[in-house]
């Protein structure tokens, strides 16, 4: 296996500390409920916001994909803040972090870990590699070989990695962020539907508005602010409001809403591949934590409607026409999201 070197940041819980005196992360109770829920997420999305000028939904996103037990791809030009917004959601939470610099010359066993012969003990010991952490920062994800990307593929739906024959399951809760440039196409590999289809979420952050790039000349201009970040949150807390999310309750209807948006996205004349049901899963339960980060203890169709985009374009295809016609993934589906029609839930159903 290829030594570590200047491509993965071990970003552990004991490096990110700072000193003692520090006052440590409150912790939620046993039983926690959406109050918890709000109290602990203010305090993550408030320290997020501190580096990330002028972007809340981003960060809101960001944090439904961590509560729904999801991965998150993030989309955008250079210099807006991609990077930036995953190790600031990383270092807000006392967890394992590491980030994975992704290159042409990333080697798959850098990234899930190989057996070394022992020769003290005459036998194979298995290394981990970088995939072993609670949140896996992966920086320009399609710089890397097809090869090395499909190292990704079993740990990001079944939470465990396979070498040598052995499953060594990853520790909870686990979440790739990744990083992407959309743009600048030289010596990139684009993400196969296989992967892509891993991430429940896709965003892109855009540009500043003038204000927010004028207060981050101001809070960047003079040090890093990701080097003042402290943990506002245990490992135990997010595990506790991930099983507050998967108590929201969704009723029926909605549940066939869902299939009825997913489903359009195959119907389509404008898309050559729909969504795939994996896709309906990831958009019912993203929809559970939007709920929940609204102080909801209960599924709305406004849920599903505004995470479609973020969920199910990336997965989606347009057909060449659609392309010619300078139409994007992201227009069909809005388009497809105004046509299915709004189920009228009966007031028992929250």
């Amino acid at each position: 296996m290829t030594t570590y070197d200047n491509r993965f940041d071990d970003l552990s819980r004991v490096d990110r500390h700072g000193s003692a005196g520090q006052t440590p992360p409150q912790s939620v109770a046993p039983g926690a409920g959406l109050a918890e829920l709000d109290a602990v997420v203010g305090r993550i999305r408030a320290s997020v916001e501190s580096v990330l000028e002028g972007k809340p939904e981003a960060v809101q996103l960001a944090l439904t994909v961590l509560l729904a037990e999801g991965h998150l791809l993030i989309e955008d030009v250079p210099g807006v803040g991609k990077t930036m917004l995953a190790k600031a959601l990383a270092r807000s939470i006392d967890c394992t972090v590491r980030r994975i610099q992704f290159t042409p010359d990333l080697l798959p066993s850098d990234i899930t870990g190989s057996g070394v012969f022992d020769q003290h003990r005459r036998e194979f010991e298995f290394k981990p590699g970088a995939i072993f952490a609670q949140i896996v920062v992966g920086d320009e994800i399609n710089r890397a070989s097809p090869k090395t990307q499909s190292a990704l593929l079993e740990s990001m739906e079944e939470r465990q990695v396979t070498v040598d024959g052995v499953s060594y399951q990853l520790p909870a809760p686990f979440m790739v962020v990744a990083t992407q440039n959309p743009i600048e196409m030289e010596g990139t590999y684009p993400l196969p539907e296989a992967q892509r289809d891993r991430f429940m979420a896709r965003i892109s952050i855009g540009y500043p508005s003038p204000d927010a790039e004028l207060q981050m000349l101001d809070v960047h201009g003079g040090a890093d602010p990701l080097a003042q970040l402290q943990p506002v949150a245990h490992t135990d807390d997010v595990l506790k409001l991930i099983e507050v999310v998967r108590k929201v309750h969704v009723v029926d209807d909605l549940r066939r809403y869902a299939v009825a948006l997913v489903s359009a996205t195959r119907n389509s004349s404008e898309l050559r591949l729909g969504a795939s049901p994996r896709a309906t899963l990831h958009l019912l339960r993203a929809a559970r934590a939007a709920a929940a980060l609204d102080g909801r203890e209960y599924v709305i169709p406004d849920d599903l409607q505004r995470l479609a985009v973020p969920v199910l374009a990336h997965r989606v295809l347009p057909t060449a026409e659609t392309q010619l016609g300078r139409r994007t993934a992201e227009d069909v589906v809005r388009d497809l999201v105004r046509s299915v029609p709004i189920p009228q839930l009966a007031a028992r159903g929250r």
